[in-house]
């Protein structure tokens, strides 16, 4: 890390106007990079964290879970369908363009094009220009969780972004695991300018000399961010001064890093489920109710949180965490592997089958070692279990295909929300509107997908909370998948950094605000 005051800084300083103090070389190691510099080509984790460097959204999430402006600086409800979003004028994109009403419609136009994001906001009409500065965010019914959604707005320069490439494409084209145009060019509004990207081995930014946050306490420079898959090697970076913040930590590690005088470790709980998948077309025998059962009566997830976890983590035996309504507080785990013998036998499956599961290997905090000790705990039962574990990069194209028996996913609601959870994970698949875009289980249940639309027009929330629990009793009785845990989350950095005010449950660290104290 390299601190220190440029000769224009201190010019500035000297005539009066207010800059931070010291300009910071940062450098992050992560457990992974992005998987694309293209926002919306995978709704995932890492794009969401970078989307937070280079661009801004609508609207983003305060450390205490409320509202703050971004692009927009104020919205109101119109009508029961309506909000209404003003935003901010004097705004300029990386490329020099202007940041209009256009960009704000063409970016929601774009998200209805991913497979990905497009059943996120399938429940709007569109996004209406009423002005240059005006948009209007029009949804079907009465819509609860609409400024939730514009926290994933994040919106890209239409112009840089359309137009053909020189080998005739599309630069707006949305294609996974691609080289495409949006994969590889950066236009946003956001805090930091793309440098220059080796995937796999680093991300280096500048800061964004025109950005619009003056009030930003940022004062990093450059941000470079490497991946480092292995626990004990992120760490040791860390201690070895090599970079100045990572995360994860593992819980094997945390020790050595709060034994460090130097350095800082900060805690967040989450309401990220990791869970397997239970691959019903894969798989003949998950068809049948009582196997799917057994496998969930066989897998001992408070083990899993206390041996492998540490503690660092909490068993679930739901999708929605405490504090969500759907949350059913009857829901836990019920680890009986009599039992689940039992219900194998039952359902003529004694002897046993043979099934393939994957999971990555450097995407959940010991993702790859709970899938061998599930693995271990499925052979209980006789069922015998092909692991193959891969890098995330390398995973999501795989779990697309949606070809393994039981296939592993964390997943964070993106709406703060249970209903995003049911939508996204286990709704009837529809390609055509995002709906179970990664339901790979084969799950279907038609009172669960009606539930499902049911609750996303209804306001009253006592009536929500009781659509979003019936939905929790109904996956649960089914066994629809296999919950694991809520993981929580670490950061560690030197004392210097100030990262506590800009990490948060949602693992979205604002690196634009980070500020290198003196």
């Amino acid at each position: 890390m390299k601190t220190g005051i440029s000769k224009i800084t201190a010019l500035l300083l000297a005539a009066g106007i207010s800059m931070p103090l010291y300009a910071a070389d940062v450098k992050v190691a992560l457990d992974a990079d992005p998987e694309s510099l293209d926002i919306y080509e995978q709704l995932s984790g890492g794009i969401l964290q970078y989307a937070h460097m280079s661009f801004d959204p609508l609207v983003r999430f305060t450390k205490d879970m409320k509202f703050e402006g971004r692009l927009a600086e104020s919205w109101e409800q119109v009508d029961a369908k309506t909000v209404r979003f003003h935003l901010r004028k004097d705004v300029k994109f990386h490329s020099g363009n202007a940041f209009t009403a256009d960009d704000v419609v063409w970016t929601y136009n774009r998200i209805m094009k991913s497979e990905d994001y497009k059943g996120l906001f399938e429940v709007y009409d569109g996004m209406k220009k009423i002005d240059d500065y005006t948009v209007d965010l029009v949804a079907k019914v009465p819509y609860p969780l609409v400024l939730q959604n514009a926290t994933y707005l994040f919106i890209m320069d239409s112009k840089f972004y359309t137009g053909k490439t020189e080998d005739g494409k599309d630069k707006d084209e949305i294609v996974k695991a691609a080289n495409t145009y949006a994969a590889n060019h950066v236009s946003g509004t956001g805090p930091f300018k793309l440098v220059s990207r080796e995937q796999g081995v680093k991300l280096t930014l500048e800061r964004n000399k025109d950005y619009w946050d003056k009030k930003s306490p940022g004062n990093v420079d450059k941000l470079t961010v490497v991946p480092i898959k292995e626990d004990a090697t992120r760490v040791a970076a860390l201690l070895s001064g090599d970079v100045d913040m990572i995360a994860p930590v593992a819980p094997n590690d945390q020790k050595r890093v709060q034994s460090d005088s130097n350095l800082q470790m900060v805690t967040e709980t989450s309401n990220r489920i990791v869970m397997f998948e239970l691959n019903q077309n894969v798989v003949p025998q998950f068809k049948d109710q009582r196997v799917r059962e057994a496998v969930n009566l066989a897998v001992n997830q408070k083990g899993i949180v206390d041996k492998i976890m540490k503690g660092f983590a909490t068993p679930a035996g739901q999708m929605s965490p405490e504090g969500y309504l759907g949350h059913t507080p009857d829901l836990v785990p019920q680890y009986d592997l009599k039992k689940a013998k039992e219900l194998m036998q039952a359902a003529g499956q004694e002897k046993g089958f043979e099934i393939t599961m994957i999971a990555t290997n450097n995407r959940y905090i010991n993702d790859a070692k709970i899938a061998e000790a599930v693995a271990n705990m499925l052979s209980k039962i006789n069922i015998k279990v092909t692991l193959k574990t891969m890098p995330k990069a390398q995973y999501w194209p795989e779990f697309d295909k949606c070809a393994a028996g039981m296939q592993l996913i964390g997943w964070q609601s993106d709406t703060q929300d249970s209903g995003n959870y049911f939508e996204y994970l286990v709704q009837t698949r529809n390609d055509k509107t995002g709906k179970g875009q990664y339901n790979c289980g084969g799950y279907s249940n038609a009172e669960v997908d009606k539930l499902i639309a049911e609750s996303n027009g209804e306001v009253d929330v006592a009536k929500r909370t009781a659509m979003l629990q019936q939905i929790e009793k109904i996956l649960m009785k089914d066994a629809a998948y296999l919950p694991l845990e809520w993981q929580n989350l670490s950061w560690a950095a030197k004392s210097k950094l100030d990262i506590k005010p800009i990490v948060n449950g949602l693992d979205f660290p604002y690196y634009g605000d980070l500020k290198v104290k003196e």
